[in-house]
């Protein structure tokens, strides 16, 4: 098992921060979410990391040169990067060679939530934070039945519970080509700006997906100043 980590954008809601850095490289206590992210995944066994980096590329290679923490990294370069995150991941198709945990680079994170994920009896899974309930910006895990149905802030009409999603998709190797193949129906109509979790309901509907419930664990996602502040106060002292 490897992971990809979709790095390229530029954090436009945070531009107050991201104006001088990725936002991968936001320091929380003292550490970047990206030095974080490469400790906890050395902790549970994932030692390659394929990175897809763009803006401000130059400072994330340094940070990882400076101290990779074991991990082997590959870095591809989204030149888009302006473009949603759909276009990351669309860069790194030809790198879905292995189990894959997809994640994205703007998470605070209990190491146990990662744990979950990568120790998970579903070999296709995403994390839910059931205590969450939606008010507008948080991308949700929807399931019906016994299978993840959708993940997007967007609900639909009919499902059986929700909870936000934390960011991080597993998919067993044998299924990525189902990934890709959710993608291509929307790069084929040019709709690069969207983000990548709206573009994977084909991937839903052909491939049964599980979920791993982490409610109770800390994390944050960092879009906003406030969140910076959630994730100093709140999130850090717990993890």
């Amino acid at each position: 098992m490897k992971a990809i980590i979709l790095a390229a954008g530029v954090g436009k809601r945070l531009w107050e921060v991201t104006q001088h850095r990725p936002k991968c490289l936001i320091e929380i206590g003292g550490r970047s979410l990206l030095y974080r992210y490469l400790e906890s995944l050395a902790a549970v066994g994932i030692r390659r990391v394929d990175m897809v980096v763009g803006y401000k590329q130059e400072m994330i290679r340094a940070a990882v040169a400076q101290d990779p923490c074991g991990i082997r990294v590959n870095f591809l370069v989204n030149e888009q990067f302006q473009r949603g995150s759909i276009s990351s991941l669309w860069e790194a198709r030809m790198l879905l060679d292995d189990d894959v945990i997809v994640m994205d680079a703007d998470v605070l994170f209990h190491r146990g939530i990662l744990r979950r994920l990568a120790l998970s009896p579903f070999e296709n899974a995403l994390l839910m934070d059931e205590t969450v309930k939606q008010t507008g910006e948080e991308c949700m895990v929807v399931v019906a039945g016994d299978r993840v149905i959708a993940l997007t802030k967007k609900m639909p009409d009919h499902y059986d519970y929700a909870g936000e999603g934390v960011g991080f998709l597993r998919v067993r190797h044998a299924d990525t080509p189902r990934v890709v193949s959710s993608l291509r129906g929307y790069i084929e109509k040019n709709m690069w700006h969207m983000e990548y979790e709206d573009a994977l309901l084909e991937y839903f509907h052909d491939v049964r997906v599980g979920h791993e419930k982490i409610g109770g664990l800390p994390w944050t996602e960092i879009d906003f100043v406030n969140d910076i502040k959630k994730a100093e106060l709140e999130v850090l002292p717990r993890l």
